[in-house]
């Protein structure tokens, strides 16, 4: 207890580091962006007055560092900053989006852990059999094509080809859940290539465990070959995939620009894309902080409780 204690102080020493760096990479970026954003948002025939009045409002006439300090007091009081465009705080840019991107993250998570699991574990008893390498085979395949090339595929085939689905989103509102075939596409496409990632790391687990001493040995005893599996091996081979696991709802939350866009989603990723079309910078920052802490945090419990399932085998940094 004494060892975990320590690891999990340590870890939580390195997020709260972690989460400042994103704080500051933020602020550096997007102060760094090309141009000039209070002529960007003043439109095409920009009148001096009204960009002197949007410079003012960014408070762009203020020092760096000031703005900066400003801006991360806010932060540690739940302040992400007021949109440029419509007024309104990026809380609420944020709780509109966070609704329809969550669904389909727990959808894919849901679907992801029972197959990556099974067909891991399966692929590992198997190994060098038919079944191994028809599972090993189909998941390089599917891996090796992009998302968005995919989506193409399936909603050409099962859209506009067959009609048995609808190919995007559109006129059907927030409540995805009242229009579940609107679900199936995008998270068929957000499955594809994490349930092969988890698959391939469950099965090499399981190999490694299984070819061990203790597992001989429980053999030898007499230990049944389904008990020594699943209580002996598979812990072992589950310390890689939380971490793989955290990873995937990590880019399921923060980073599925292409198949929000792709099926006209309006979750996280459609908000930020819109957020920088129109250089909205103080919705831009915050929704990057956002999911800077996301991050830090998912990353940060996957480190703990894969060092729990495994604690000898160790964390990587």
């Amino acid at each position: 207890m004494s060892g975990l204690r320590s690891f999990v102080a340590r870890r939580l020493l390195l997020g709260v580091a972690q989460i400042v760096a994103v704080v500051l990479l933020v602020f550096a970026l997007t102060e760094a962006l090309p141009g000039d954003a209070a002529v960007a948002l003043a439109g095409d025939q920009p009148d001096p007055a009204r960009i002197e009045a949007i410079r003012t409002a960014m408070e762009l006439d203020r020092p760096a560092w000031e703005r900066l300090v400003d801006w991360a007091a806010g932060l540690l009081h739940g302040d992400l900053g007021t949109s440029l465009t419509s007024g309104r705080p990026v809380t609420w840019y944020l709780a509109d989006g966070f609704g329809p991107t969550l669904l389909l993250a727990a959808l894919t998570v849901v679907l992801l852990v029972p197959a990556g699991l099974g067909l891991g574990v399966l692929a590992a008893r198997y190994e060098g059999r038919l079944a191994d390498r028809l599972i090993s085979s189909v998941t390089l395949a599917v891996y090796a094509v992009p998302e968005f090339a995919l989506g193409v595929l399936l909603v050409t085939v099962f859209a506009l080809r067959l009609g048995w689905l609808p190919p995007t989103a559109v006129g059907h509102g927030a409540d995805l859940l009242a229009h579940p075939g609107v679900l199936v596409l995008p998270v068929l496409v957000l499955l594809a290539r994490p349930v092969c990632s988890l698959v391939r790391l469950v099965r090499a687990g399981m190999i490694d465990a299984l070819a061990s001493p203790y597992v001989a040995h429980a053999l030898r005893y007499g230990v049944s070959g389904a008990r020594v599996r699943y209580l002996h091996a598979l812990p072992h081979a589950l310390a890689p995939a939380v971490q793989q696991l955290a990873r995937t709802i990590d880019w399921l939350l923060c980073g599925v620009v292409v198949v929000e866009t792709l099926f006209v989603i309006p979750g996280l990723g459609t908000v930020l894309l819109g957020a920088v079309g129109e250089r909205d910078v103080p919705v831009v920052q915050g929704l990057a902080v956002v999911f800077g802490v996301v991050t830090v945090v998912l990353n940060l419990g996957a480190d703990v409780l894969a060092h729990r399932l495994a604690p000898r085998a160790g964390v990587a940094a």
